[in-house]
Parts: C-alpha cells; structure tokens; sequence
C-alpha cells in the first residue's frame, strides 16, 4: 500500500473513532471531508525542547488597543471607524461588555495617532474643550482634539464592569514646536498630563501603565523627538507618576516610546533612560499599506512571516544589552498600516498572520502583544458597527485560554507550510502546541517528539538530537484536546469562523460561545487540515520547563 494510501486508512479510521465519540456530526465534516476529498497528505514532526523556556510573557499576554479616529477618518477612499472612538464608542453593547469579560482579564491600550493631538480638560485647562474636526492641512489630518472628564469618567465605569487593565498613552507633544525638518524642539510639558493623571488617581481609577508617545521614535511618523531628549521627557513622566502616587504600593508601568524599532535610537534612548522606563514598547505594520493588493500572498508565505524575526530579535538583543530593566512590549500592531483592509484583516486568513505574530512574539521573551483594534478600522477583534467577534477575536481568546507564560524552542520538520508553537499549558498541567497550515491542499499529520536541545527559526542552538518520545499517557489520560479553526465554506476571506466545524457566534443576548475542543486519542498523531489552524492541549505530557 502506498505511503498516501496508508494515510488515508489511518484519517478514515481517526475519524470514525470521533464518530463514535460525539454526537454531533458537523464538528467532525472537516476531518471527514478531508478523508474523502483526495487531498493531499504529509507526514511531519514537530521537535520541542523538554527542557529550556526560550521566553516569558505575561499571564495577560493578549491585549488590543482603542484608538481616537473619529468617524472622519478614511483611507484610499473608504471610511472604517464608525463610532469607534474612545470619545464615541456605544460604552452600552452587551456583545462589547461580554468580548471583555471573556479574557478577565483583557489589557487595553487606549491610544494611537492622535493622542499625541488630544488635551485632557481638567481643572488647569484653559481651552475650549473641542473635538478632532478633519482638516487636511494639519498634522494627522486632524485638528486638536480633547477628552472631557465626564468621558473619562464612563470608559473608567466600562473597565471596572468589563475587568479591563488599563494603559494610556499621553499627549508627548505638548509644549514642543515642530521644525521644518520633521523634528521636534523643546523639552515635553507636562503640565496638563499630571493634572490628567492626578484626577485620574483621585477617582481612584486603575491605570495598569502610563506610556509617553505614539511613533515619535527613530524617524517617526508626521514627526520625531531626538532619543536624549525622549529619555528626559521619560524620566519626567517617572517623577510625575512617583510624587502623585505617593503612598499607593503597586505603581502604574512607566511605558515608552511607542514606535517603530529603530536599533541605534533605542538603544540611546534606552540608556539614557535608566532604570526610569518599565516597559519598552514597540509598533509592527510588516505587511505594508492597506491597499496593498498582496497581503494575503504576504500572510501565506512563510518567508515573507519570517522576516519580522530580526525585529524581535533585535530588540531583544537591545534590552540585554542596556542597563535599563525594561521588558519589551508589541504596543500596537494591525499588520496592514492604514486601517488595514476589508476581508483581509478582518478576516479569517489573516489569524494565520495573528497567531504567528503571537508566537514569534512570545518566543521572543515579549510580555504583552497589543492588537490595533479591539474595535475599528478594518483590522478590529470585533465588527465595527454591530460589535460581533470577527475570527481573530476567537483566535486571540484561545490563546489567552490556553498557552501559559512559558515559550518553548520548538521546530516541524515535514513542510515548510507548518507554522508551530509550544508554551506550557495555562489554567492546567501540561503543553499546548499551536499549529498553522498554510498549504491550501495539503493536510498534515503530526508526530510529537522531545529532544533536549534544537535548532528553530527563533533561536540559533547548537544541534543535539536527542529525541525522546511523546511521553505514555498516565491511567486515565489517554486522550489531549484538540481546537480545529477553520474558514466557513473553506473561504479565507470569510469573517465566519468554525471550531471543529462548528460556526462561532454570540448569541441573541449577545453572549460568547463557549469554545469546546474535540477530544483525541493520544497516540493518533495531530492532524491540521489545509489552510487551518489547531490548538493541542496535551494535559498528561509534562514536561521539565513546565514543571
């Protein structure tokens, strides 16, 4: 019998043992579509390091951003924000109250472009509170804007009920005057920021971070602050946050710069800066504009995904180096700059790119990875205008569910259309493993193996290919969990996702829907159809890095 034959025997036996498992038949048309298909089959092993934790992330490692664009804002002739602004967001949608909760907790940003035009009208504001009006002529596009207090007021009411943990970013350009050569002059006024934040601590209102800037950094975006200067302005957002919070025992995050990596600039800056910063933050667009006609030949194209290792690394490189302490955070990334694109970055294929980006990300050693956006734009965890959870929002929620803090080296060998990631498990014993398809055509069948030391694409080890079998399951753990995500109708620019084949949706009062996994015999090996996504939960496989 031929090596495809035999595979197909072993798919077709695999799914009737499912069959006979569950009782519900459309979360096994799949697998069973893909024994009966013809499709192409593949074998493959992933290879995990048993033994070393490659990097850490924080318990709420997932994170997406609010931003300021008013409904005004558009991009190559198509206006995506609605009402998706901090200042006009509907604060009162179940479906939004409910995609928060579901993460208890979810970190949100509030932040972007704009911040850096927004005053805050507390008591020392002297101007009059207005909003951002489109004006072609200004910097941005946009006027000046202002957050009036009783609006803070609500987002703060929303984020107690919703759980979320708070970063905001503050207005870095106050106080300066910009040069005709892009740069800015003077050192950043403060003044209104520390009336903002003093109000803030006095509605006992609980901000997780406080981060100084939105893409300022390296050349910047519309303009750019020197490094020196950047490290000073940091440290005096240090000593503001210190003399307000005197007396209160765990501090806000002092976050920065907030921009694209730029090796030489982060590098001065972060020297400069001391041990003043907490976090180091970081944007990621590598996909380019959001009319780019290619985004998905990008995101299905692993060499292209492997490109944004070296930004990682670097900056990881950058931080070890210092003498700062900081941790290194992804403090907004949409992949598309822009807005990003309809039925593309919110669609189901560009969770291939999402959860890659997480698992780089992860490996390494990044603590938080912040989406552009919760909501708006064409790059939102939800829909912009009815709230619904769009793919990735299902993608992100797993995650956060399932992989815990600790990032393992792991490698696949088989195909070069396997993405794969392994953390130890998160609310149990255990590992996860993520696995990604890119293939159209081709479904892959996974072995397990365990050695003590390899070479992946994330960290360059010397090669010792002690390979130790996927441990016996213990009496009683014969079986791991497994997520199949899948496009509706096969279609990657549907915003419809399936787990194990059953469509994801919230219901008529708005509520999540509970993410049930198959349940698998531990000695078939992980089957990832084409173009699909499969998280493994292996409960009784443990491990010395996860014990």
């Amino acid at each position: 019998m031929g090596s495809q034959a035999w595979l197909k025997v072993l798919l077709f036996g695999f799914c009737f043992w499912l069959s006979s498992r569950s009782s519900s038949s459309s979360s096994l048309s799949i697998l069973q579509a893909e024994a009966a298909g013809g499709a192409g089959f593949v074998g493959g092993n992933v290879f995990i390091d048993r033994r070393s934790v490659i990097g850490r992330t924080d318990d709420d490692f997932v994170c997406a951003t609010l931003d300021w664009w008013p409904p005004e804002k558009c991009d190559y002739g198509t206006c995506s924000w609605d009402r998706a602004s901090l200042l006009n967001l509907d604060l009162n949608s179940n479906i939004l109250l409910n995609a928060v909760k579901a993460f208890s907790p979810l970190k949100i940003r509030l932040g972007g472009t704009l911040q850096d035009k927004v005053i805050y009208d507390t008591e020392d504001n002297r101007q009059p509170c207005k909003q951002f009006v489109k004006n072609s002529s200004e910097m941005f596009g946009f006027t000046q804007g202002c957050l009036p207090m009783h609006r803070w007021d609500e987002l703060n009411a929303f984020f107690k009920k919703s759980g979320a943990k708070i970063v905001f970013g503050l207005n870095a350009l106050t106080g300066r005057s910009i040069q005709n050569d892009g740069s800015v002059k003077g050192a950043w006024d403060y003044t209104n920021a520390e009336s903002f934040i003093s109000y803030t601590v006095k509605k006992n209102y609980s901000i997780h971070g406080w981060e100084l800037g939105n893409e300022l950094c390296g050349n910047g975006v519309g303009t750019r602050v020197a490094a020196a200067q950047y490290a000073t302005d940091t440290i005096s957002l240090r000593n503001v946050v210190q003399k307000i919070y005197t007396g209160v025992d765990s501090k806000p995050l002092i976050i920065a710069p907030g921009g694209f990596f730029d090796a030489k600039w982060f590098k001065e800056f972060l020297d400069k800066s001391g041990q003043s910063l907490d976090v180091a933050t970081h944007h990621i667009y590598n996909l380019g504009p959001g009319v780019d006609q290619h985004l998905v030949e990008k995101i299905l194209d692993p060499l292209y995904l492997d490109r944004e290792v070296d930004t990682f690394s670097q900056l990881e490189n950058t931080l070890k180096s210092s003498a700062t302490s900081a941790v290194a955070w992804v403090g907004e990334s949409g992949g598309a700059y822009n807005s990003g694109h309809n039925l593309v970055t919110n669609a189901f294929v560009f969770s291939f790119w999402y959860l890659d980006q997480l698992g780089m990300a992860a490996a390494h050693d990044t603590k938080t990875y912040c989406r552009q956006s919760l909501i708006g734009g064409n790059y939102g965890l939800l829909n912009t205008t009815t709230f619904v959870p769009n793919p990735d929002y299902y993608s992100a929620l797993l995650w956060h569910r399932l992989m815990g803090r600790n990032a393992l080296s792991t490698s696949f060998s088989g195909t070069k259309k396997i993405r794969s990631y392994a953390h130890c498990a998160k609310q149990s014993k255990g590992l996860v493993l993520l696995l990604i398809n890119l293939d159209n055509s081709t479904t892959v069948h996974a072995s397990v193996a365990f050695n003590g030391t390899l070479t992946s694409r994330h960290k360059h080890k010397s090669l010792k290919m002690k390979i130790i079998k996927l441990p016996q399951a213990s009496v009683g753990g014969n079986e791991r969990e497994e997520y199949h995500l899948t496009a509706k109708d096969g279609d990657l620019h549907s915003q419809t996702m399936l787990l194990n084949g059953n469509i994801l949706s919230v219901n008529s009062i708005g509520d999540i829907p509970t993410l049930e996994p198959l349940r698998v015999k531990s000695t078939q090996p992980v089957s990832v159809g084409p173009f699909s996504i499969v998280f493994v939960h292996m409960p009784h496989v443990i491990l010395p890095a996860c014990s």
